[in-house]
């Protein structure tokens, strides 16, 4: 059953991690394999432990020990396969911890130190010390069981075989002497780290650094099948974590393929030099559509898409009837030119036009390219950072993150110690564009209209503001700010990308190349991409609703397995 289900659990969100966890779940309940009635019992395994312990106390190379309580039948999860035992980890090795090394024992070179990171990571670098200065307890070889007992719980915890030769063991980790040869040393590691949710539950400390006690790790209970058994479950258990490998690897390889696939095609879209070429062009990938958008980040690369189509001037058909973008910039400036007269704003310094160079695409009749301080009536200007406090006010400071989506999110803002006279150029209004002046090189320039109440929250230092013409549709010069081709321009012109926060500074942000259309084309733009991103949203909503199904049914199957 399982390996009939395998596309199904490989194919659900998370599926791979799930099946590899179901191995080990099916593994360590003996149901992997089949059991053999010639094997001889974990019974007979439990009086070697007993028998070796017995020698070594009296020969004095351990301590008599305490007896470990019962296994409770609550602590028994499942019925064991005939033949096998239930055993506390504690009572099948001595577990001896590493030595504390102190940085002025570190040599560049010596016996390596063995720590948490050259457990998880084979290429983390060592440490080395004096072999001289490490007792025995604390020396390892290849084919020493170890358990590491401290650091992040889900990436440090767990047991390892050491295979890399001679090395010394820092603290943190347990080198562990296995007692009457009872288990096969790869099946007890699987064994353990089939349970690290017990122990990660039981863990101590503090957020991010934990650790598991000895007695933790000692009251740990496991099973103990037949030797042989241990063997074949090994076996079986490395064939299917190939599976799982051969798996995750084509997983990775579909996803690149088919994020080619989809960046080829909807390529084609955005080579369209026509609103006829690019119907032509549409019509002959929409048949695939089903196999590009069955993904989440397919239907994000779709509306990029549209974005690009729609400020190329391919996504509506041109009206000769339209006053020409050449018209309405004569409108936006003579209106600029009356609020200078007026007192209301400072005189703009006139900025070069738009050479060929910086024209990423051709334009449609009508058309114009222009800056984006040109459908501004102010700005860009920066905001404030005022000093944060926990008592709310009526003064609200917008947060990065409000922006960060390329849509106003008035959650986020925190409350600041401010006068309404200082507040009082940094209200924001409805329709303002605000424009992210630093952060991470992948959010730097991103935009978003203020969709808020009128004064309502103030714009923090990091951000500018433009207050747009009346004569331009915000929502269309918001659409060509956050597209390819604009968040492209502020990637390219942010200064301080090496060690520092990517910056755009005001003359930058002034100087944003931007495609006008007519104004009438504008509002005929923005309703098509609305009602476009209202498709995608919904295709969105089914994928989501198709994957929840999909990790329901992959739960249930693995439920039903286990």
């Amino acid at each position: 059953m399982l390996l009939s289900n395998l596309n199904l659990l490989a194919t659900a969100p998370g599926g791979v991690a799930r099946l590899r966890e179901l191995i080990l779940t099916l593994a360590v309940q003996g149901k992997l394999v089949a059991q053999d009635a010639k094997d001889e019992p974990a019974s007979a395994l439990l009086k070697k432990i007993r028998m070796e312990k017995d020698r070594l106390i009296a020969e004095g190379k351990i301590k008599r020990d305490k007896p470990l309580a019962e296994i409770a039948e609550k602590e028994k999860p499942f019925n064991l396969p005939r033949g096998w035992e239930w055993v506390r980890l504690g009572g099948t090795m001595e577990m001896l911890n590493g030595k504390p090394f102190k940085p002025t024992e570190w040599l560049p070179a010596g016996l390596p130190i063995v720590r948490i990171q050259n457990l998880n990571k084979a290429n983390a670098p060592f440490n080395y010390c004096d072999p001289a200065l490490v007792a025995e307890k604390n020396r390892i070889d290849s084919g020493s069981f170890l358990i590491s007992w401290s650091g992040t719980p889900g990436t440090s915890f767990g047991a390892f075989i050491w295979q890399r030769g001679a090395a010394a063991l820092n603290q943190h980790i347990f080198k562990c002497e296995l007692l009457g040869n009872v288990f096969v040393p790869e099946f007890l590691k699987l064994s353990i780290n089939s349970q690290l949710n017990v122990l990660i539950a039981q863990a101590q400390g503090g957020v991010g650094l934990q650790h598991v006690t000895k007695g933790v790790l000692e009251s740990l209970v496991l099973v103990l099948p037949p030797l042989p058994e241990q063997s074949r479950i090994v076996t079986r258990v490395e064939e299917l974590m190939r599976l799982c490998d051969a798996l995750e690897a084509k997983g990775q390889l579909e996803a690149t393929q088919h994020a080619q696939l989809v960046t080829t095609l909807l390529g084609t879209l955005t080579d369209s030099e026509t609103p006829a070429q690019l119907a032509d062009n549409w019509h002959r990938i929409a048949t695939h559509f089903d196999l590009l958008l069955d993904r989440p980040e397919a239907v994000d690369a779709l509306e990029q898409t549209i974005l690009q189509l729609a400020v190329r001037g391919l996504l509506v058909p041109q009206d000769p009837q339209d006053e020409s973008a050449s018209a309405l910039l004569k409108k936006i400036r003579a209106e600029k030119d009356k609020f200078i007269a007026e007192g209301k704003i400072k005189r703009d310094k006139p900025l070069p036009p738009i050479v060929e160079e910086e024209q990423p695409f051709a334009l449609p009749l009508g058309w114009e390219w222009c800056r984006l301080v040109d459908v501004a009536v102010s700005g860009p200007t920066n905001g404030l950072s005022p000093r944060p406090i926990e008592t709310p006010t009526d003064m609200k400071c917008l947060s990065l993150s409000a922006t960060t989506q390329g849509v106003f999110r008035p959650e986020c803002f925190k409350y600041v110690d401010i006068s309404a006279v200082q507040a009082k150029q940094f209200w924001l209004k409805r329709g303002d564009l605000l424009i992210q002046r630093g952060n991470s090189l992948d959010y730097v320039g991103i935009a978003a209209l203020y969709d808020g109440s009128d004064d309502a929250y103030i714009y923090p230092d990091l951000m500018m503001r433009l207050q747009l013409s009346q004569s331009v549709s915000a929502m269309f010069v918001h659409l060509a700010m956050v597209c390819i081709e604009g968040r492209d321009y502020f990637k390219r012109n942010a200064t301080g990308t090496q060690g520092t926060m990517p910056k755009v500074n005001q003359a930058t942000v002034a100087g944003a190349p931007l495609p006008l259309p007519p104004l009438a084309e504008q509002s005929r733009i923005v309703t098509c991409v609305a009602q476009l991103r209202r498709l995608c949203a919904d295709l969105r909503q089914r994928l989501t609703a198709s994957q929840s199904t999909q990790a329901h049914l992959a739960e249930a199957l693995v439920q039903g397995v286990a």
